[in-house]
C-alpha cells in the first residue's frame, strides 16, 4: 500500500491547522481526499491520547472557560428535514478551559450546553489542575452545578455575565455578526476571587483563534463537518498544535512551555511521529491461505 512520506503528511497537517479545507489541500498537494480524511482521523486519535496523558498537574492561577458554537451535518433547525441525518447532527458546542497566564488550553469537550456536559467538562478540568485556582465562566447556568460538583469549595469561582444589544444602525431583519456587548456584571459564586481578575477575554480570544484556524468552524460556508467523529478529530489536532507547536506572539514560546509541561517547540513532523507511535505497527504479510509454507533452511 502506498503511503505518504513524513514530509508530505507534515505539510498536510500544517495546512489543516492553518484553516485550509481538505479539498483545497487535495488540489494543492495532489493527495487524495480519502488519504487526507484518514490522516485527520489518525491524527485526532493520537493527539487526543497525547493531550490526555501529558496535560496533567498544570500549575495555574487563573482559569477562564467559555463555549464556542459549531454544527455537524446540519444546523439544529434543519435537522428534522435533513436527509439521513445521524443521531448527533445539529449543534456542537466546544467547551474550553484556558490558563490565562500561559494561554494553555487545559481542557476541552464537544457536546451540548446541558448540565450533563458541563459536569463532564469540569470533572476533566479539575483532574488536570495541580492547585486551587480562580475560575471565571460566563453566565451559563449549567456551570453552577458543574463547578460545585467538581471542585466543591476548593475554588475561587466567579461568573462574568455579559449584556448584549443591537449595534447602532443595525437592521433587524438579518444579522451576520455577533450582538454588541453593552455591559457586564461580575458575580462572585464561591470563595474569594479577585474581582479585578474576573474576565473571560483570553478564552474568548482563544476561541476566535479556533474559528480562524479550523475550517470546520468557519461561518456561512459549506465547510462544516458531516460526522461528529471527524469534527472532534480535527479539533484534537488543532488543540495539540496550539498547545505544543504554535509560538504565542506575546509569550514568545508555546503555551505548553510557558505552563512548564514541555521544554521544546514542537513541529508538524513531531505530530506525524506521534501518529506513527500511536497506530499499531503493520504486520508482515504471511503465506496465502491454502498454501503450504516451509521456512528455508540455512546451509
Amino acid at each position: 500500500m502506498n503511503r505518504l512520506s513524513t514530509a508530505q503528511r507534515a505539510q498536510i497537517i500544517g495546512m489543516l491547522v492553518e484553516g485550509m479545507s481538505m479539498r483545497a489541500i487535495s488540489r494543492i498537494t495532489g493527495a487524495s481526499i480519502n488519504t487526507i480524511t484518514k490522516l485527520v482521523s489518525d491524527a485526532g486519535a493520537a493527539c487526543a491520547a497525547y493531550h490526555d496523558e501529558h496535560v496533567r498537574d498544570v500549575k495555574a492561577a487563573r482559569i477562564e472557560c467559555d463555549e464556542i458554537w459549531s454544527f455537524v451535518y446540519a444546523k439544529e433547525k434543519n435537522v428534522t428535514r435533513a436527509v439521513a441525518a445521524p443521531d448527533d447532527a445539529g449543534n456542537a458546542w466546544t467547551w474550553t478551559a484556558l490558563d490565562a497566564d500561559s494561554k494553555l488550553i487545559v481542557s476541552y469537550l464537544v457536546g451540548d450546553r446541558t448540565s450533563a456536559t458541563g459536569i463532564e467538562f469540569m470533572d476533566d478540568l479539575r483532574g488536570r489542575l495541580a492547585n486551587r485556582v480562580q475560575l471565571t465562566t460566563d453566565g451559563l447556568a449549567a456551570y453552577l452545578e458543574a463547578v460545585e460538583g467538581a471542585f466543591g469549595g476548593d475554588v475561587d469561582y466567579a461568573m462574568l455575565v455579559k449584556l448584549y444589544g443591537k449595534a447602532p444602525g443595525e437592521e433587524s431583519e438579518r444579522r451576520y455578526s455577533p450582538a454588541v456587548c453593552i455591559g457586564a456584571k461580575r458575580k462572585v459564586v464561591e470563595g474569594k476571587p479577585n474581582k479585578k481578575l474576573i474576565s473571560t477575554s483570553y478564552v474568548e480570544r482563544s476561541n476566535l483563534s479556533i474559528r480562524m484556524g479550523n475550517r470546520r468552524f468557519t461561518r456561512l460556508t459549506n465547510a462544516f463537518s458531516k460526522k461528529m467523529e471527524k469534527h472532534c478529530a480535527m479539533l484534537n489536532l488543532y488543540m495539540l498544535h496550539y498547545n505544543f507547536c504554535r509560538i504565542h506572539q506575546t509569550l514568545r514560546v508555546t503555551p505548553a512551555m510557558e505552563a512548564g509541561i514541555d521544554d521544546t517547540v514542537r513541529d508538524h513532523k513531531w505530530i506525524v511521529g506521534l501518529i506513527d507511535d500511536y497506530l499499531p505497527k503493520p504486520k508482515k504479510p504471511g503465506p496465502a491461505k491454502g498454501t503450504k509454507y516451509a521456512p528455508r533452511k540455512s546451509n
